[in-house]
């Protein structure tokens, strides 16, 4: 079957392990189902497992792809649940919890195959591409905004880097749960979207707000942590779940920490049950995800390109 997959590992230009090509077909697994890919989107831990971020060379080639949805072998429309193991389903008693790539062939083919437990019923009012971009990006934001920073309608939230795929579901998500949503980005046309999506104002990278605000949603790192810190109120909440620029701020902010009392919480992916009441929350309430764009999976290396340029707002879709 054809695939998009890391052949090889290159940590400072991870797209040249990138091959398009024949990869054989997934065999099948006691308690594990086999899906037909219709759409799978792009996420930066594809860019990071290209590095050697997570996997190793002895597990090479990897067919890349977390999020996906298909049909299963009886022709319902599914999505699927990108972590694998952490319940115990489909996997020994001592496997860790890990994400789709990390021990196991991903979504960026024409198929795939995952425990049964990660299959989820995809919801008729979602398209097949709508829904391949929940599982990971939209996911990871509406746990770090409705699980992790615990913010409720009327809150102020600010999201950091507006135009990356958890950023610009935690905006969408953000207005659409009525809560009051600032963003930044060192792009113009950036800001304006992050406005029209429904963020109340947004800013450029560091500019002063004009309050401080109950929550801050962080994707950046290292380029946007002292500004996330200084954006809070006391006693509020910074929730993290990636360091796209970086692990290491040159100000950690430490005595703003402890003395107004924040909260950092770290923050990856989300459960199945979340994932069904996101599904039920875009279904209901007519949200959709952000598309920069879709193509075909033989231009996938199109779409990495453009992650990694930073050259999109929203998730990139490959179609089988």
């Amino acid at each position: 079957m054809f695939a998009a997959y890391a052949a090889r590992i290159d940590r400072d230009q991870p797209l040249n392990g990138l091959e398009l090509g024949e990869r054989p077909a997934p065999e099948s697994r006691p308690g594990w189902t086999t899906v037909n890919v219709k759409a799978a989107s792009l996420n930066h831990h594809d860019l990071w497992t290209l590095r050697g971020v997570g996997i190793t060379e002895d597990a090479l080639p990897m067919i890349l792809g977390c999020d996906a949805a298909g049909t299963d072998a009886d022709g319902n429309d599914v999505v699927l649940h990108s972590v694998i193991g952490q319940t115990g389903h489909g996997v020994g008693p001592g496997e860790p919890r890990s994400i789709l790539t990390e021990r196991y062939q991903g979504t960026f083919a024409e198929q795939v195959t995952v425990p049964s437990w990660n299959v989820l019923p995809k919801p008729k009012e979602l398209t097949y591409e709508e829904a391949a971009c929940l599982p990971t990006a939209w996911l990871t934001a509406y746990r770090m905004l409705f699980t992790n920073a615990g913010v409720r309608p009327g809150d102020s939230v600010l999201v950091q880097g507006a135009g990356g795929g958890v950023a610009t579901a935690a905006i969408v998500l953000g207005a659409a749960a009525g809560l009051r949503v600032f963003a930044t980005s060192r792009d113009e046309a950036k800001r304006r979207r992050a406005v029209e999506l429904g963020a109340e104002a947004a800013f450029g990278s560091g500019e002063r707000l004009p309050r401080r605000v109950d929550a801050v949603i962080e994707t950046v790192g290292a380029a946007t942590w002292a500004h996330s810190v200084k954006s809070l109120r006391p006693g509020g909440t910074l929730v993290i779940s990636g360091a796209t620029s970086g692990f290491h701020p040159e100000r950690t902010e430490l005595n703003r920490i402890f003395f107004l009392e924040l909260k950092v919480v770290g923050s990856t992916m989300g459960s199945k049950e979340e994932l069904a009441s996101l599904l039920s929350f875009c279904a209901a309430k007519g949200v959709r995800p952000v598309i920069d764009s879709t193509l075909p999976l033989d231009r996938a290396r199109e779409g990495f390109a453009k992650m990694a340029e930073g050259d999109l707002f929203g998730k990139v879709v490959l179609t089988v």
